[in-house]
């Protein structure tokens, strides 16, 4: 009787981390993803890419890319890509140096299609920030 009421506890006490887990990681993407939206401009086809200078991924289904400096992109992808939350590294297909909405991000062996690309106005995000500060 004790074994079974300490693995109900047990499994009562898991159950509740895992929520708070899932919950934890809700939030943190979607305030990932606020911090970005009000520089997010409309969807386009595509952008030129000479190097991928780093990446974010902040959900399930978006990740940000930057390829430069100033140049930063929304980058969603069709349905879900499962482990994109939890990749160290990730590989971008591209035409060329032109990568489109025709390309696919691929983490640890899964390909996912990228749905839409958007540009993030990076120098005014800047800004806002740097006005903030003072």
């Amino acid at each position: 009787m004790k074994n079974l009421l300490a693995l109900l506890a047990l499994v009562a006490a898991a159950a509740l981390l895992a929520g708070c887990a899932a919950g934890t990681s809700v939030s943190r993407s979607q305030s990932a993803l606020d911090k970005y939206e009000p520089y997010v401009g409309e969807p386009i086809r595509g952008f030129t890419a000479f190097r991928i200078d780093s990446w974010q991924s902040v959900d399930r289904d978006h990740l940000i890319l930057w390829t430069g400096i100033n140049d930063a992109w929304l980058i969603k992808v069709s349905g879900t890509c499962p482990d994109l939350m939890f990749a160290d590294r990730i590989r971008v297909t591209s035409t060329g140096s032109q990568v489109s909405t025709m390309d696919k991000v691929i983490v640890r062996g899964d390909t996912c299609l990228i749905d839409t690309i958007k540009p993030i106005d990076v120098r005014q995000m800047k800004a806002d920030r740097a006005a903030t500060k003072n």
